[in-house]
Parts: C-alpha cells; structure tokens; sequence
C-alpha cells in the first residue's frame, strides 16, 4: 500500500523529514517495505530553465533549420540550433542547458553542446511531450509572454514534489489502509513520546446539504446479512471531465491512474479515509430503483473490464429492476459506470459482509482496491461521511446539484465490541509499570473508549473499524506500539528454568532418520497438505467420511485435507520424470487428517485426528551410471530393504514384529510389519492404476511408516548391553521343496519356535521355481546360524538341531528335504 507524505500533512501538521516518519510508521506497526521521491513532472524539469529567443535565422546549410540565440538570465544569450517551423523571435520558451536530461516517454537523453551542420548548439528549445507535460509535438511549447528569463522551469509549471512510503500492510491492519488511518498512528506515537499534542483531523462535512429533492433513487436491500448498511445519493448535472492538477498529483503518487473527475473523488476518498465508493451513471438505472440482491446461479454479467462473468448465487449484486450493475464491494458493470456524456450520479457508499467479498473475490480472481478493504473489514460508521466528503467534491468540481436526501438503511446497527482490562495485565503483559494516565491517552488516541474505570480494572469501547481488537492481549499490543517497544528497558534480571524432556525426544528421532536416507540417497520432499478431494472419494483403499474437506477452498484441487503422503509423493515423482530425472529417492515426512465419527462433544477438534508418518518413495535405477559400477532397476527387495533399515534403526529388536501382506489396492506387491495386529509399515510396488492417474510409466516403489506406532514401540523397547561373544557360531544350509503359497515369515517364524537356544538367524539365500520341481512348487535355499553362548558347539548336537527343523518343516509345512 503506498502513502504519501504530501498527503498525510493534510490531516496531521509536521515537519519532520520524509525518512523519520519511516522509522516512526515502521515503530508502530506499519512496515515500510520501500520509499521513493514522486514529481509530477518525470525528472522534475532539473536543468530546465525559461529562455527569451532573441534573434532567429535560417541555418545557412539546412533548410529546416534554425539559429536562434536564447537569452536564459545569464551573462552570455546560448546559441541553439532548433528544428521546430514555429520558433520565433520574442518568444519565451522552455530551454533545456547542455547536461540536462531529457524524459520522453521511456527514453532518457542528455543534451549536450554539439555542432549541428557546423553551427554550434549549447542547449536545446522544447517541446511539450520533451518536458513531460503534454503529448503535442507539432512545435516547441511556447509560454506567456510575462514569463522571465532564468526562472527554473519545475517553479514555472509548478512541479509538485512528494515522498512515498510502501507499507506493507497486515490483514489484521485494515483500520491503517488508508491516509488518515496511518495519520491518526502516526499523531498517536507523536504525541506520547514526541508531545505533538494533536490527534488527526478529518476535514469538516458539516456543511453538506442537499440542493433539492428532485431526482431521488428508491434503495432496496434484500439481503441484510451480507449487506447490513447501504447508504446513497443523488447528483445530478454535473459536467465530466479531467481532473484538476492536485487531484491527479494526488492520485499518481501513489500509484493511480486518473480516470475522470467523478472516477477520481471516488477513489480519492477510498484512499483518504478506506471507504470504497461506486458512482453509477444515474440515467442508466432502469425502474429508478437499486436493489441489492443475488441472483439466479449462472447469471451472466459483463464487467468494466469488458469480460463476461458466470455469477453464483452466492455473488452479492447491485442491480436496478431489470439486472445487475455491481458485484457489490468487487467490480463494476459496463454499461452502469460513469462516462464523457453521464450528466447524473448515484453515489454508493456501503458496508458489506468481509467474508462474502472474499469469497466473491477469489471466486472471480478479481482483486480490487474495493474487495482488498471490504474483506479485511471496512468502517460500518463512516459510509454516511465518506458520502457526504465525496458529494461536496463532485459539487465542487464537477458541478451540478445535490438532488436527494442521503438514503440510509441500516436496520441493525453493529454494536463497538466492550472489553475489559486489567492495569496489572497490562503491566505484566508489557514488562514495564506505565502511568495509568499515559495508557487513557493512548487508548483516546485510538479513539478506544474509556467506559468505566474501578480500581485496577478498566471498561473499554473498542470503534468498530477495530476488526483486530477482540480481546485483552490486543488492547495491550495497541498500548506498547504506541508507546514505543524500544521505550521498554531490557531488564538485567535473568531467568532459567530446567525442563526435562521425555526419552526418546520425537524431533530428535525425526532428524536421526532424515539424517540415515539422506546419506543413503534420499531427497527429502515437501509437498501440500491440501488435496483433491476426487483422490479419495470413491477409492477403495480411503473412506469418503474420513475426508477432512474445506469450508472455503482455495480451488477445487485444494479443496481437502491429505489422508495420505502417497499422492503428494506421485506428483512429485511425476514431475522430476517429465524433466528427465529419473532415477529417484524421495523421502517425506508430514501430518495426514481424518475425519472420525466420535458423540457429542464441545470441542470440536475431537471429531479430527492428525496422524504424523513417514513415506519413501524409489525409483529407476539403483544408483548413477559409472564405468567402474554396475547399476540395476530399482526392485521390491530395496524398498523392503530401505524400511527395514529404518525399522534397524529405532527398534532393538525389529525381528519382534510379524510379516504379512498390505492388502492395499495401491500395491501390486507387498509386505507388511505388525504389532500386536497393528500395521506399523508396509512397503511395495505401486499398482498400475494408481501410476496411469499420474502419467507415470516406470515402476515406483513406495513404503509407508505409521510414524507415531513406531515411536511408541520405540520407547517401550529396553536395550541390553552384554559383552561380545567367546565361542564361535556356525552356518548350516538346508534346501526345502516347498508349496508355492508358504512365505519365508512362516519358515523363520516356525524355526525360531522349534529351536529358541542355540538358532541366531536365518536367511534366504535362493529361491528356485521350475517346471521341472512340480506344479506350484517352488525350491527355497536357507541359512541357519548357531551359537552356544557358553560352550563350543559339536557336530553332534548341530546335527540333532538341523534334523528337528528339517522334521517340522515336513511336518507343519509339507516340506521335502532336497
């Protein structure tokens, strides 16, 4: 938001340098972002000055050339070559001297002595559009006659000079979106710590009245929620046209572009006071009725930019008796606004619903100055002055008669909000005891109310263009950036308190593990919380009433909470693809959201549940392409491998979870790890179905950690420190002839229950399959490890172990030895 100093004098008296009020605007609260000097003429017309030509003749080696000498109230007249056919003697003339730079347009050009067909130039004669201050170039700009020589053409033409600020305004800050909203801060901090003992003034309206009665414009409301206050009038004969010198200047400073007179007041005001006004083209309001109303759903609206609009039912509309006009507190209509021939006004100042305006705003994309205050919330109580302001300039100005009374509906006023404070917890608040007295001037400042005071307790009226200032923290922060955060000593006194932190810390288990995938490869990835809602409904693998769904979505492919890290990570995937990476290893860690169904309840965050997981996601090859390493496709067994680190990692016993199958449908293959039934990770291929939704077309391998599982195993788990062991273990293999449905998780599972003393593990070496073996068979070729912790093991008894597996295995299994 940009401010101008110029400006912001008109309603508070200084004199303090343009870049002190940066610092005191910045103190309270409002941020300067950036500041600039503003002419109204581009360069300030530096160098110009004002000549008297006195003598002109034709050059002697061009036809369309002139020599003159230019008398500029020096001790010597310039000669100037000029080329204009209307140069003449007696003229007064804009001169630019050599070094001066010249504005036309874009284009910047010094003027410098040079010789001119062998005739010397010290300077050059001007035209409009060469000083910035008109478009003609036909000739040179030729002035008054009274006009004296050597006078700076920027006093001439009366250059305007300005400072403006860029603020970057907060959303909670809307009651400073304007001039005299930073002016009415700005005389706050003053007058606390400067003694500028003056408040901002607005200028006086009280002597507004209507000329007649004769052109009134009945107003209906029809919808009081989103419009609670509508208030207009009624000019009519006025004249449009430009607009004056110091209404345009004003307007430019800060970024506008002037338009016509009526169009500028309008926006004049929104940018003095932060109230949005609309004038309609009078004559064009069928029935002589307004009516603010929304209508049917998929109305068409053509606005002033010339596009036609799909309204909803939900846009508040401005319309007369036969359409619409307006998108209340957005954009105008094409056909309503005012132009060259609208010799009547209807004048709109109104206060609509901030969350209808918002929603109307981004249902458009339509971000206007008007929808960027009525959203944040605009001053219900000064549509009538704002109104009244605006009548009497466009009366001024542009002519004409105000012809009705000002019509005001506002059937429920909006109460100021009451709160009540204590001086002590303000006190506590700030860090510092401050004078009662200093904290009433303050809140009088901020025309906050003082309603009632009882010993320690104070009972405040917060003004309703307040919207930030609900509660007792607000009315504190108010206090302290007026007087001042660096009026607050630093007090030497230090405490220390000593906390304690459960074992194992959570972050700390989360970097532990960022930090193992990332030095094996890893990215870690980020991807949005919000969704498509289409990607779980209907899906099989989620249920629709565990959506956590938007109330008012950005669009509709944000429209949802994620229930999974799973699609963030395939989009991700996706995209590195089509930009020819390939070859990839994505971690993320994040928060999924689920609606559940719980009893009545008064918070309403028991009716939520946020889940904290850990997904990787693998694919293409293995690792770069070198010519000393080979590299594979990246396969089932390495995401099984990449989980089960994880797993090594925070459990001590990992071996203590069963194996099963996911049973998800975005796996074509899978495993899972349980506890106690409990899924604590599984990991797979990603289906073809799922990889077609995303254009993928290379196999993605995905493992999913329930993170908050997996965290509470961990911290149940003790760990046992026992020294190294002295006797040496041994290896026996053993080749089992195997139905094809019996997994490595029921072999290991029924040889640690067969042998619990002396087996220390098993692996699986080999897998075979063959016609040759049988119908659904397959050929398993396995490693037993032994070890007696207390004696060297015999042959006797490693045989007698290895014959009591291979005799379970052909018992409970249908084993064959082979």
């Amino acid at each position: 938001m940009k401010i101008s100093y110029n400006w912001l004098r008109d309603y508070l008296k200084i004199d303090h340098e343009p870049l002190k009020i940066a610092e005191i605007l910045t103190a309270v609260g409002l941020e300067i972002e950036g500041t600039e000097e503003w002419e109204s003429v581009r360069g300030g017309l530096k160098g110009v000055v004002i000549g008297e030509v006195l003598t002109c003749k034709k050059h002697p080696s061009a036809d369309k050339l002139f020599v003159t000498t230019v008398n500029i109230g020096g001790p010597e007249p310039l000669q100037i070559v000029c080329g204009a056919p209307n140069v003449a003697e007696g003229q007064k003339v804009p001169v630019a001297i050599a070094g001066t730079p010249v504005h036309k347009g874009e284009e910047i050009l010094e003027i410098k002595k040079s010789r001119i067909r062998g005739e010397l130039s010290e300077g050059m004669i001007c035209a409009e559009d060469e000083l910035g201050i008109g478009e003609s170039h036909e000739g040179i700009m030729v002035l008054d006659a009274g006009a004296v020589p050597g006078t700076p053409a920027s006093d001439y033409f009366s250059v305007e000079k300005d400072f403006v600020f860029e603020i970057g305004l907060t959303p909670n800050r809307i009651d400073s979106g304007s001039h005299f909203g930073v002016a009415r801060d700005l005389a706050a901090y003053l007058a606390i710590n400067e003694g500028l003992d003056k408040k901002a003034l607005l200028p006086s309206v009280e002597s507004f009245r209507p000329d007649n009665n004769e052109n009134p414009y009945e107003v209906v409301v029809e919808n009081l929620v989103d419009c609670p206050r509508y208030t207009g009038i009624t000019i009519s004969g006025v004249s449009v046209g430009e607009s004056p010198g110091w209404l345009k200047n004003r307007l430019r400073a800060i970024g506008q572009h002037p338009i016509n007179n009526i169009v500028d007041i309008t926006n004049y005001v929104q940018h003095e006071v932060g109230q949005p006004l609309h004038a309609f083209d009078a004559d064009m309001i069928e029935g002589r009725k307004v009516i603010i109303k929304n209508l049917p759903d998929k109305s068409m609206f053509v606005t002033l930019d010339g596009n036609e609009r799909s309204l909803s039912s939900k846009d508040l509309m401005i319309c007369n008796e036969s359409e619409g006009m307006c998108i209340a507190g957005v954009f105008g209509g094409i056909r309503s606004g005012v132009t060259a021939a609208t010799r009547n006004v209807f004048l709109e100042s109104a206060y609509f619903n901030p969350v209808s305006i918002r929603k109307t705003s981004k249902r458009h994309g339509l971000q206007t100055d008007a929808s960027f205050r009525f959203e944040r919330g605009a001053d219900p109580n000064i549509t009538t002055w704002a109104l009244r302001r605006t009548a009497m300039l466009i009366k001024e100005i542009a002519g004409g008669k105000i012809s009705s009374d000002i019509v005001d509906i506002y059937p429920k006023k909006i109460e100021n909000a009451i709160i009540e404070v204590s001086y002590r917890n303000i006190d506590r608040l700030i860090g510092k005891k401050i004078d009662h007295s200093v904290i009433k001037k303050i809140l009088h400042l901020l025309d906050i109310t003082v309603r009632k005071e009882e010993d320690d307790r104070i009972l405040l009226e917060i003004p309703a263009y307040r919207v930030d200032v609900h509660r007792e923290a607000d009315v504190t922060e108010e206090i302290l950036r007026i007087y001042g955060y660096n009026s607050v000593e630093i007090n030497n006194h230090v405490n220390s308190t000593l906390t304690y932190n459960e074992k194992p810390d959570k972050e700390t288990a989360v970097n532990t593990i960022s930090d193992l995938l990332s030095s094996n490869g890893f990215y870690e990835i980020m991807c949005n919380s919000l969704n498509p809602a289409s990607w779980y409904e209907g899906n099989p693998d989620f249920t629709d009433d565990q959506i956590v769904r938007l109330a008012n979505p950005l669009s509709s492919d944000l429209n949802a909470m994620r229930l999974s890290l799973l699609f963030g990570g395939l989009v991700s995937v996706s995209r590195n693809i089509n930009r020819q990476s390939a070859d990839l290893r994505f971690y993320e860690f994040g928060n999924c959201y689920f609606r559940k169904r719980t009893g009545p309840s008064s918070d309403v965050t028991d009716n939520y549940l946020e889940k904290f997981a850990l997904d990787i996601f693998m694919s293409g090859k293995s690792g770069r392409e070198n010519w000393n390493h080979k590299t594979n496709p990246t396969d089932f067994y390495h995401v099984k491998s990449a989980v089960e680190m994880i797993l090594g990692r925070l459990l001590a016993d990992p071996g203590s979870l069963t194996w099963g199958e996911s049973g998800k449908g975005f796996f074509s293959e899978s495993i899972a790890w349980y506890s106690n039934n409990k899924l604590v990770a599984e990991a797979g291929r990603v289906s073809g179905t799922y990889l077609t939704k995303f254009d993928i077309s290379q196999d993605v391998y995905y493992g999913h950690i329930e993170w908050d599982l997996l965290f509470k195993l961990t911290k149940k788990q003790t760990i046992l420190f026992r020294e190294l062991p002295k006797h040496p273990w041994v290896r026996r293999d053993l080749a089992l002839l195997l139905d094809r449905d019996v997994k490595f998780s029921q072999i290991r599972e029924l040889a640690f229950r067969t042998e619990r003393n002396l087996l220390r593990d098993i692996g699986l070496f080999d897998v075979y399959e063959s016609e040759t073996l049988g119908e659904s068979k397959k050929s398993y070729a396995l490693n037993f490890i032994l070890r007696d912790d207390f004696k060297t093991l015999t042959d006797k008894i490693i045989d007698k172990v290895m014959n009591n597996l291979a005799e379970t295995f052909k018992k409970e299994l249908g084993a064959q030895i082979r």
